[in-house]
């Protein structure tokens, strides 16, 4: 076990805005209280707590690998709608004491998981995910209801008698 210091730095600070993962055309992570981990010269990585992760989708995996500062890591496959991401997400479940903070927490590999800051959507109207995310939020979360509540209709239903509701 190594202890980070100058020579290796890590800092765990939390996020100063909401974050999300979307795997295909689907929110899988949206959480409003993530940590953000920067170690040494690597790109930082966002851990989502446990709670706000859509684990229906993962299958835990054979896959560890250990981490001189950090820990043992365990991994994630996600499957949703017939696509699969092999050992795309991981966790420290026993993390060194050094690194406690980010115990249970998942993080995903950005080649397989698109992970970004909902406020980027708000600097960028443009970004790819702006209208997607606001359907994908309203739509059937596997369970036969809507993640969020229903949009007003936007429509008047007619009646018997040629009027409308």
């Amino acid at each position: 076990m190594l202890t980070p210091g100058p020579d290796h730095p890590i800092d765990i600070a939390p996020a100063r805005t909401r974050w999300r993962a979307m795997y295909g055309d689907h929110v899988i992570a949206d959480s409003g209280d993530v940590l953000i981990l920067t170690e040494a010269n690597y790109s930082p990585v966002v851990y989502f707590p446990r709670a706000d992760v859509s684990m229906e989708y993962f299958s835990r995996t054979d896959r560890h690998t250990h981490c001189p500062y950090k820990g043992d890591a365990a991994y994630y496959t996600i499957l949703m709608d017939g696509r699969f991401a092999e050992n795309a997400v991981w966790t420290y479940e026993e993390p060194y004491p050094a690194m406690e903070a980010i115990r249970g927490r998942l993080a995903f590999y950005p080649d397989k998981v698109e992970v970004y800051a909902v406020e980027d959507m708000l600097v960028d109207p443009k970004h790819p995910h702006a209208a997607v995310d606001d359907i994908v939020q309203h739509t059937d979360s596997g369970s036969g209801a809507s993640q969020r509540d229903h949009w007003p209709p936007n429509v008047e239903s007619p009646t018997r008698d040629g009027g409308v509701v």
